[in-house]
């Protein structure tokens, strides 16, 4: 068994692509429309399906936004450098909503950015 992909709710599906392929990098693997339901389903990653774990970006598109309630943490992506990852991240727009440094109680260092629908990604710097 293995992780597939994690189903995010988005309320603009163009803007979350445009932050997830040009802000964090990711690829956009494969998108389809459904207009019975009205939804389009998109996945996003930094590699293969068949070989890593995606995010499947789900837009309803008859829903603007939603509530993110305080179930849900955040999404962790590995980085060689967390410092230079996040003035990337600014330089193509993104928002950084905590600056890296080393993580409360420990010394893995860490950052936070925030998608356009308010979810949280973490940061965190490989240890070579």
């Amino acid at each position: 068994m293995r992780i597939l992909h994690t189903m995010l709710r988005v309320g603009n599906l163009e803007r979350s692509l445009a932050f997830y392929t040009e802000v964090l990098g990711m690829r956009l693997l494969r998108r389809q429309d459904y207009p019975d339901g009205r939804f389009t389903l998109a996945f996003v990653g930094y590699g293969d399906e068949a070989e890593t774990a995606v995010l499947e970006l789900t837009h309803n598109w008859d829903t603007a936004a939603y509530e993110l309630g305080n179930a849900f943490g955040h999404v962790a992506i590995a980085v060689p450098d967390a410092y230079a990852a996040c003035a990337a991240i600014r330089e193509r727009g993104g928002k950084v909503v905590r600056d890296a440094g080393p993580m409360k109680h420990g010394s893995t260092v860490i950052a936070f950015v925030e998608d356009p629908d308010g979810y949280k990604i973490e940061l965190i710097q490989r240890k070579d």
